[in-house]
């Protein structure tokens, strides 16, 4: 049985808001125009949601961080998304976290505390950013994929499912060095990149590499371990035509679409 929602005196909900049953708004909430809530949602104090958003069910944005739990008390955290946001059920997002306008999950997504996202990404179901990752604007996160603390990913980059990003170089060390991928690059499905590898603009990553090398620009690598294959330029699509740089042969969801 859902209950009518329960919405804080201090929340500043703006107009055509549609606000669905067992939804709960915290103090200090501001949520845009246009928007809708959708069941069992839960928006904790110091969130700002942009006007024309969608925020999916048993959603939960502004989880705690770390300092909640010593005396169980919400500090300052907050956590802003802009315009035309679309949440899918089930993600997670921290406070101490900035997103930016035209942003997307997939379903049961998890973004932690003291990430910066530009504008225009997409977030795949069940991915997962481990906090203090920084990614660009039009960077594209397909399903089940794990950043590590520290992951800088670049405008327009893709990761393809299954990829993880790591930061530990020996586990378990209190030093963590994040993995860097430049614009434009891709990582193809099931893919490991080691801590502090570099990524190069326009690089590509071949399905299940082991990277444990810097990836020069424009390189393709492949393999356990990782090793150049070629220059991006050489490879053929199916038709046996060019392919890459990949911006100019794709739109799709691109500004110069």
């Amino acid at each position: 049985m859902m209950y009518e929602p329960i919405i804080s005196k201090t929340a500043n909900i703006g107009i055509n808001v549609e606000i669905k049953p067992g939804v709960v708004i915290e103090d200090d909430v501001c949520i845009g125009d246009n928007s809708y809530i959708d069941y069992g949602a839960i928006i904790k104090k110091n969130v700002s949601l942009g006007k024309n958003s969608f925020v999916g069910a048993n959603s939960i944005l502004g989880e705690f961080l770390a300092d909640f739990y010593p005396d169980m008390t919400n500090k300052t955290h907050e956590l802003t998304i802009g315009e035309q946001a679309i949440i899918r059920s089930g993600t997670i997002i921290y406070g101490d976290t900035k997103i930016g306008s035209s942003f997307q999950t997939g379903h049961r997504a998890t973004i932690r505390e003291k990430s910066i996202i530009g504008n225009n990404v997409s977030i795949g179901t069940l991915s997962d950013l481990q906090g203090y990752c920084e990614l660009g604007d039009y960077v594209h996160l397909h399903s089940n994929v794990h950043l590590g603390q520290k992951s800088i990913v670049r405008d327009y980059a893709w990761i393809f499912p299954y990829v993880v990003l790591t930061n530990d170089p020996t586990p378990p060390s209190e030093q963590l060095v994040g993995v860097e991928v430049f614009e434009y690059a891709c990582i193809c499905t099931g893919a490991i990149v080691l801590p502090g590898i570099k990524i190069g603009k326009d690089a590509l990553i071949g399905a299940g590499a082991i990277v444990t090398k810097d990836v020069e620009e424009r390189m393709a690598v492949i393999g356990n371990p990782a090793k150049p294959l070629c220059r991006v330029d050489d490879i053929k699509g199916f038709e046996g035509n060019n392919h890459y740089p990949w911006r100019d042969y794709f739109k799709r969801g691109m500004p110069w679409e």
